[in-house]
């Protein structure tokens, strides 16, 4: 049995983001105006103020920037250890996602690897979560 991850509220501003999975799509909102990536998502540009704000595709792809291992049990059925990473974004400038790392063992994780997209589905949310890419 795997542990239980918090799932995300759904709202108008993020539904977006945590269902692109089911198209197999990485989300993130980006002003229509000035072009910059907003995330977390939020129905105004942080930089130009516009309102002209939509969900767009990007590549799925990404590089991990930090990241940390966990050893704690913090529920019965968690497997530990796992890798807690934030991955900048390919193509999105200044996104980070805080994220696990899957399908490795904890001690092949290193800063600068590149990483992509794998969806964990619970329900109607897609998480993020990535993988090593080779």
């Amino acid at each position: 049995m795997a542990a239980p991850r918090t799932l995300p509220r759904l709202d108008a501003d993020n539904r977006f983001f945590w269902t692109g999975g089911a198209e197999g799509q990485l989300r993130l909102m980006r002003c229509q105006d000035c072009k910059t990536f907003i995330h977390p998502p939020r129905p105004v540009c942080r930089k130009c103020l516009s309102e002209h704000v939509l969900p767009e595709a990007v590549a799925g792809t990404g590089v991990i920037d930090t990241y940390t291992v966990n050893y704690q049990k913090w529920h019965p059925a968690l497997e530990v250890p796992f890798v807690i990473a934030r991955v900048a974004i390919d193509g999105a400038p200044g996104v980070y996602l805080t994220t696990n790392i899957v399908g490795c063992a904890v001690d092949q994780v290193d800063v600068g690897d590149r990483v992509r997209v794998k969806f964990e589905q619970q329900g109607d949310v897609y998480l993020p979560l990535f993988e090593k890419i080779g």
